[in-house]
């Protein structure tokens, strides 16, 4: 039995908000959002008492809250949250589904499927000396995750920094992060005057729900309550359905379920679906949330749909449905404003990185350097560079090698905006602006 409660009807009538929770690893973001589950009445009490018990025993009684989440035998024993996991819980406001994100350097495509699914984002740092530096410095996750976020176009933050039990709630200590941070975020192009930053610990609950009587010196909201002053962003009712494919299932007695999260447009019960690039077609059988069903699926709902005429190995992950009269497109080419983040070298013509996009990853290739920008401005300062490197902002054509399906960033933000991932590392992010469709044939 799941440890984690799933949600009643009541709560899926609230505001639907996906929250991503990153960060550097060990920094706490699983035990903080152990502890938020537990706080908002989502976690079975008989289970909890197991798991304490268990930590206890082992002598890792501070990784009781990050074992609600971490439950497989695997993470446990690595002590790393490894696949991004979809649980939910409510706040007076919202309903929140958190996307529990992996902060190791070897899971950062995870990250980036988790991202570019989220309304808002919790960054959580350390307090710890060493471990905050860590996750800022040159090779920080929390540094690299941060500028994921920005391009994924994820713009409401709150930082939670940590751990502030360790550091004795040293009021000193976490205004130098809040400082240090800030820098680093108005590099990337966040306003730190606009993300709320708010000291906790996990581990002892200050914060978290209510008021921490170890910080009088803090007279801001706890985090559940600004959780709550979060904004809904507009949901694209009015655009064609594009739902991209998180993952795929056989189910006995069921058949064909098919995961992910609607970016754009209704899907209803009935509907005569069509699956991009393999050009599929069925029809949805039924639609469910959380284990409960629903008559339809909109923007920012994650759903599961049973579909009939479309078998498991038809689907995969980063395919997209859409709906007949209007198919999700098929790039052949793609021209997108680029960000170089981090290469060792150069980048010219033929270079060959790993595009990832919804939930996509697809090699893609860069066949023309079009033009280089002047990053504060945006106007060209350069025609057909020979190379691009770390930080030029340019505007380039490229080509996937494989299908995939992508929108024109201003059409679908969700399905325009990508990272360039090589050498185990994000070397450059985009938006798509214009794209050259390749011819796909759909057989109904």
């Amino acid at each position: 039995m799941s440890i984690v409660k799933q949600p009643q009807a009541d709560a899926l009538k609230k505001p639907h908000l996906n929250l991503a929770v990153v960060g550097h690893i060990d920094n706490g973001k699983s035990t903080l959002t152990g502890r938020l589950l537990l706080e908002t009445g989502y976690v079975d009490e008989k289970g909890f008492k197991e798991i304490e018990e268990e930590a206890k025993k082992l002598g890792k009684e501070d990784f009781k809250y990050a074992w609600i989440l971490d439950r497989l035998k695997e993470e446990r024993e690595r002590g790393i949250t490894i696949d991004a996991m979809h649980v939910g819980f409510e706040t007076s406001k919202y309903f929140f589904t958190i996307i529990d994100l992996p902060g190791h350097r070897d899971f950062v495509k995870n990250m980036i499927v988790g991202a570019s699914q989220a309304d808002a984002a919790l960054l959580v740092v350390s307090a710890r000396p060493g471990e905050f530096e860590a996750a800022i410095g040159p090779q920080g996750q929390a540094r690299e995750h941060l500028f994921l976020l920005k391009t994924l176009g994820v713009n409401q933050l709150i930082v939670a920094v940590n751990k502030m039990d360790v550091v004795n709630f040293d009021q000193k200590r976490f205004e130098q992060i809040k400082n240090d941070l800030g820098k680093l975020m108005r590099l990337l192009g966040y306003d730190p005057t606009k993300v709320p930053f708010i000291p906790v610990s996990a581990v002892t609950g200050d914060n978290i729900k209510s008021k921490s009587t170890n910080m009088s010196w803090y007279n801001g909201p706890t985090l559940l309550e600004l959780l709550d002053a979060l904004q809904p962003p507009p949901r694209l009712t009015d655009k064609p359905l594009r739902m991209p494919v998180q993952d795929v299932f056989s189910v006995t007695g069921a058949g064909t379920v098919i995961v992910g999260r609607v970016e754009s447009g209704v899907l209803k019960n009935g509907d005569r679906i069509v699956v991009m690039p393999s050009a599929k077609v069925g029809d949805v059988r039924s639609i469910e949330t959380h284990h409960m069903k629903l008559d339809d699926a909109k923007p920012g709902d994650n759903v599961g749909i049973n579909v009939r005429g479309i078998d498991k190995n038809d689907v995969k992950r980063g395919d997209v449905i859409g709906q007949l009269n209007a198919p999700p497109t098929v790039a052949d080419e793609i021209v997108a404003r680029v960000v170089i983040l981090e290469h060792p070298t150069a980048i010219g013509v033929g270079y060959t990185p790993v595009m990832h996009v919804h939930t996509a990853t697809v090699p893609t290739q860069f066949i023309e350097l079009i033009s280089k920008l002047d990053p504060r401005t945006g106007q060209t300062v350069e025609q057909k560079p020979q190379f691009l490197k770390k930080g030029d902002v340019a505007i380039v054509r490229m080509k996937p090698l494989k299908p995939v399906v992508v929108e024109k960033y201003s059409d679908m933000p969700a399905l325009g905006r990508f990272a360039l991932r090589d050498m185990g590392r994000t070397v450059a992010a985009g938006q798509i602006i214009e794209i050259k469709p390749a011819k796909v044939e759909i057989k109904t």
